[in-house]
């Protein structure tokens, strides 16, 4: 009885479910229970050195990225993002490794009292969020201790749970229109929310193009005495030869020249490796890292991201891509064309239920010729029917003449029927909310301990 008192949650699936059951509590921007959790905690988060990474797209490949390159430099890295493609461990990493399912309940008992004891306070409970960077600051902080922490925003930036800890460094990759309902509808709110990440005193390193919201960022940088390593100003690439195995590009920035090879597809990964790279800069002339060329070079090389431009299969040829907002749906359209030659391309999409799926269907109904619509299965997807209807409007002004539309709300279904539809020299794509991604992922490398999620 005493075991179930100091340990209320008894396995790994218990405390995910536990954390997973905090979902209700919804997003709830703020730090108040982070800070207070921390507090509690002894502010493990002081000990430990972050890059912080903020952004529409671009977040997680920008961390990929960062964590292969700095490991192959010979440093240990703790790695936090999300949301997580096959298990919730993914989330927690520690070179290149998710945290032991063990540890993870180990951790989730310490902080369980704490959640217990603030829910009944006028703060409220903490979120799902909350806990689980609660549970990587502990873990990293004191579990492995990594050199460095690659550390990426949830949701924004200012108000952002991870926004409690000071880094050595800020990315912000870039900004476009993605959860306009909490952050703001305009580019300069949505830039506000973002630039919220730069700290008094911290370099921050950024691949953002559109005016306004540069003018934001300069506006912050300034304010908070930031140097800003702003894209075109500061820094700039230049993209040579691009194969559908792998690119190369030029960076240059204030220090030096450097020529780099990519295996992530699409110019958008040519940006996001360009901004890594100004970040490793910053560290080595600044901050004492040693960052040896040939090592850097093999980092960015080796970098792998799942579900972004993965292909996943040769016959049929099939690949993979999280696309779920109009920025997103824009860099697919034109890595598609650019990497791949194909008679027919088919596309399966499904999405979450919010509203800029007429901006993303802009951007790539052009280059389709089958579209599958399905739903995913998680509790907020949009519902087929509604996506096809959106479609019916935007065929006249956007789509080839002959587009067939197919909607399928078993994602199974439509994935068999993605499939049987693309031929020898067709092009089959899964593109959408990363929920549906993992799904059809795991579905087709036969991965059966596959959780997804947010």
């Amino acid at each position: 009885m005493q075991d179930d008192i100091t340990n209320p949650l008894r396995s790994y699936a218990e405390a995910v479910d536990w954390i997973n059951g905090l979902i209700p509590f919804g997003i709830r921007p703020g730090l108040e229970r982070i800070e207070a959790l921390m507090e509690r905690l002894d502010n493990p988060h002081r000990k430990l050195k972050f890059i912080h990474v903020a952004g529409t797209n671009g977040k997680g490949s920008s961390c990929a990225f960062l964590t292969k390159t700095l490991l192959t430099c010979g440093y240990s890295v703790g790695t936090y993002t999300s949301p997580y493609i096959t298990k919730f461990t993914d989330r927690f990493q520690y070179n290149g490794g998710n945290i032991p399912d063990e540890t993870l309940l180990e951790l989730a008992n310490r902080l369980h009292p704490h959640v217990q004891e603030l829910a009944a306070t006028e703060l409220g409970s903490p979120t799902m969020f909350e806990v689980s960077t609660a549970l990587a600051i502990l873990y990293f902080g004191e579990v492995c201790y990594p050199d460095v922490v690659v550390w990426e925003t949830g949701l924004g930036g200012r108000m952002d749970v991870t926004n409690i800890v000071t880094p050595i460094v800020s990315l912000i990759t870039n900004i476009g229109f993605d959860h306009t309902d909490i952050l703001g509808d305009t580019l300069e709110q949505i830039a506000r929310e973002k630039a919220g990440i730069i700290k008094p005193g911290v370099p921050v390193v950024s691949c953002v193009e559109q005016p306004e919201a540069i003018a934001v960022l300069k506006e912050t940088a300034a304010a908070r005495k930031s140097t800003l390593y702003l894209l075109n100003e500061q820094f700039s690439y230049e993209r040579r030869e691009v194969t559908s195995k792998q690119q190369n590009i030029v960076f240059r920035g204030p220090f030096r020249s450097m020529e780099l090879t990519v295996s992530l597809q699409g110019e958008h990964q040519s940006k996001n490796a360009a901004g890594v790279m100004m970040v490793l800069e910053v560290l080595r002339q600044y901050m004492a890292f040693v960052l040896e060329d040939d090592e850097v070079a093999a980092g960015f090389k080796d970098t792998f991201w799942a579900g972004r431009m993965e292909q996943i299969s040769e016959d049929p040829l099939l690949i993979l891509d999280g696309a779920h907002n109009p920025e997103g749906a824009e860099s697919l359209a034109k890595s598609i064309q650019e990497n791949y030659r194909y008679k027919k391309l088919n596309l399966m999409m499904g999405m979450l239920s919010n509203k800029h799926h007429r901006a993303y269907l802009e951007h790539i109904l052009p280059i389709v010729d089958t579209l599958i619509l399905t739903e995913p299965d998680f509790r907020r997807s949009m519902d087929a029917q509604s996506l096809y209807d959106l479609v019916q409007q935007l065929r006249n002004e956007v789509a080839k003449p002959n587009l067939e539309v197919i909607v399928e709300r078993d994602w199974k279904a439509a994935l068999e029927l993605l499939k049987s539809r693309t031929e020898r020299e067709d092009l089959g794509v899964v593109s959408g909310t990363l929920y549906l991604i993992s799904d059809v992922r795991a579905a087709l490398l036969h991965q059966t301990d596959s959780e997804k999620g947010w």
